[in-house]
């Protein structure tokens, strides 16, 4: 049984949706990051190697805002890869998400800041159609991660 309120049709349009914008992982990966410090400039201070950074282009040239970048859009990906069985979704969300509220303690307001931006661009970048059928699967990483939260303690 799936906890995923996702019907088969929706994890296929997702994943088509997720596709587009993943070829390109580094720099649209980039991209998210550094809209997300620049216009929410407090997040950046759960990076200590970011937080000099003031422009937009210097953050876009760094290896470790690229890095990360990609490492954000390959953790999505792994997870888009398992919309349709919730045993091996489950298995890459729950570390992630124990990691950044034990360890790395990343509130988790963050991850819907990150969803929405990632949405916003494929929204520029492919269409409002693109954006809707990857919306539910976003909600559902971020309700799982919450759920992870509270279980922290959160």
């Amino acid at each position: 049984s799936s906890t995923m309120s996702l019907s088969e049709a929706e994890v296929q349009s997702a994943r088509g949706a997720w596709e587009k914008i993943y070829v390109d992982a580094e720099d649209n990966g980039t991209t998210v990051l550094v809209r997300m410090f620049t216009e929410h400039p407090d997040t950046k201070s759960y990076f200590t190697h970011f937080k000099g950074m003031d422009s937009a282009e210097e953050m876009k040239e760094s290896d470790q805002v690229r890095g990360h970048g990609k490492k954000v859009f390959s953790a999505i990906n792994n997870m888009v890869q398992h919309l349709d069985n919730s045993e091996a979704f489950l298995g890459i969300v729950t570390p992630l998400g124990k990691k950044h509220a034990t360890q790395l303690k990343i509130d988790p307001k963050n991850f819907r800041i990150i969803c929405d931006i990632i949405l916003q661009l494929m929204e520029e970048k492919f269409g409002g159609e693109c954006k809707a059928s990857f919306e539910k699967v976003t909600n559902e990483i971020c309700t799982h991660l919450n759920n992870i939260y509270k279980e922290e303690g959160w």
